[in-house]
């Protein structure tokens, strides 16, 4: 079925700013050190949105790591080298500094870091599997994802269970490169996550991540992308579906400052239910180095019940005028009964039609993740999501 944009709502389109003062959402300091970073008190631009009293003492240094706070475990095929490594592996950090506490706090507190490494030229036939699930404690993690030259691979990140989790993800994509992560919040109602994904771009490589986050009590997810050469591209892609009381937030960062690469991110939620509340900021800078960029970032969503709440800020700076093209929009709607009773009209029953309406809404951004069984388990969650609401 096509896509189906909601009619009603407030939708924009982000003016550009050309040589203003840089924003400090987009020039966040980074440390490794989590003393370099205040104790965040909610009136911080990047924590006004966060509920700071749910994510269990995270990010005031209160939480302690607790055995069996989660169980890794990794599927891989033959030739990638999976590894556990101590602080000290030159690979650990390599990609970016964390750059708010709860990510110092998790680089601080990890004891073991697991590295996955697809040889230089490899084309994984098969997927590699990360299965991180929640036992009930507190755990600080930390992975990074290696790819050399010209390698291929599809890497799944599965978060299930309940627990409470800060954690860092690196990326390190080589020259000539192809990386599609898939990382999938499926956590139960209970649990609390809150994780930086740095990528590292070479040379003419290819990023493509899809983050998908359906569980958890609080989700805060800060994707961010650095290019290590010219012409890197990064395709950033999300789904969420919020229910009554979660709170998913997703704070994208992507700083060009290495001409000739190029980005694009659409990522789309849908809500329901009293207190569900969903956040995306989408910060793209162009610094005045970066000749040649193009970049669009898009974010959409559905409200399908009363007391659902979204904050959509996409913010898009520019330091050069010599770029190929720059744009952000962000659009947020009510489901349209007009939408039903054309299905319905159709013979379509109403339940049927609201699903083929949400499926809809998503298939593109499902479409992006090439991994038939991960597909097919994302459908039947939305259909699970949209049986369980009360219309």
């Amino acid at each position: 079925m096509a896509e189906t944009i909601p009619a009603a709502g407030a939708t924009t389109e982000g003016a550009i700013q050309v040589g203003q003062p840089r924003d400090a959402r987009v020039s966040a300091p980074a440390s490794y050190d989590v003393a370099d970073f205040p104790v965040p008190n909610g009136r911080e631009e990047e924590w006004r949105f966060t509920p700071l009293e749910r994510l269990r003492g995270l990010h005031d240094g209160t939480a302690v790591a607790t055995g069996g706070g989660v169980k890794v475990e990794v599927s891989a095929p033959a030739g990638v080298i999976v590894e556990t490594v101590g602080r000290d592996d030159a690979r650990v950090g390599k990609a970016g500094k964390p750059v708010d506490r709860v990510a110092a706090q998790a680089y601080s507190a990890f004891e073991k870091a697991g590295v996955v490494s697809i040889p230089k030229d490899a084309v994984l036939s098969e997927p590699v599997r990360i299965s991180v699930h929640g036992q009930g404690g507190v755990a600080f993690g930390h992975q990074v994802v290696e790819v050399g030259a010209f390698a291929e691979a599809v890497v799944v990140i599965d978060h299930t269970g309940d627990a409470t989790v800060a954690a860092n993800v690196e990326y390190l994509i080589g020259d000539g490169a192809k990386l599609t992560v898939v990382s999938i919040q499926d956590w139960d109602d209970t649990a609390v996550h809150a994780a930086q994904h740095t990528a590292l771009i070479g040379r003419d490589a290819t990023f493509k991540s899809v983050v998908v986050t359906f569980g958890g009590d609080v989700v805060r997810l800060h994707p961010r992308v650095l290019y290590g050469a010219p012409g890197g591209e990064a395709e950033l892609y999300g789904l969420y579906f919020t229910d009554e009381g979660q709170h998913q937030e997703h704070r994208l960062f992507i700083d060009h400052d290495t001409p000739h690469c190029r980005s694009n991110v659409a990522y789309k939620g849908a809500l329901q239910g009293r207190d569900a509340h969903a956040v995306w900021i989408g910060d793209v800078l162009i610094r005045a180095e970066a000749e040649g960029t193009d970049t669009y970032e898009l974010n959409r969503n559905l409200v399908l019940t009363d007391g659902a709440r979204v904050d959509s800020v996409p913010n898009l700076e520019i330091e050069t005028g010599e770029i190929v093209g720059a744009g952000h929009a962000s659009a947020t709607g009510r489901f349209e009964d007009e939408q039903l009773f054309y299905l319905m009209a159709r013979g379509i029953p109403a339940d049927e039609a609201r699903r083929l309406v949400v499926r809809g809404f998503f298939a593109e951004l499902i479409q992006q993740i090439g991994v038939a069984d991960l597909q097919e388990r994302l459908l039947e969650k939305i259909d699970a999501e949209l049986e369980a609401s009360v219309v």
